[in-house]
């Protein structure tokens, strides 16, 4: 099974990771995480094969309409979330909106995406867990 692939765009924080990476991999998806709009169109050229790319509207170095566009531009099939932020300017062009960050929500969008590889990894853990009785 490969597991499903996603890039993560996030404001960096000093000491901390981002929350969204640490909620996506404990759902056993793998995480390439930018802190920038420049780093997340560098990670896009260098890892294309990913299944979409997850945007914290509230990042400061490139406005989230012109990622969006820049991003769409490498890869006009990609799909692109938004997840919008208090005091962020709405961003044209994604594919998908969140109007806050709630784990379950972003975690169900990410596995519509990508269902087949989503239902391999519900029953590779019902499996394990069996096991485990």
């Amino acid at each position: 099974m490969t597991r499903p692939c996603f890039l993560v765009v996030d404001r960096e924080y000093s000491g901390s990771i981002s929350t969204r990476k640490l909620v996506i991999e404990t759902a056993k998806l793998n995480v390439i995480t930018a802190y920038s709009g420049e780093e997340a169109i560098q990670s896009l050229k260098r890892f294309p094969l990913i299944n979409g790319v997850v945007i914290d509207a509230g990042i400061k170095d490139t406005p989230c309409a012109r990622l969006v566009e820049e991003l769409h531009a490498i890869d006009p099939e990609l799909p692109l979330i938004v997840i919008n932020t208090p005091g962020s300017d709405h961003c044209p062009g994604a594919n998908f909106y969140l109007d806050s960050f709630e784990p379950a929500k972003l975690l169900e969008l990410l596995k519509t995406l990508t269902p087949k590889e989503a239902a391999a990894i519900e029953a590779t853990n019902e499996r394990l867990s069996k096991t485990q009785d």
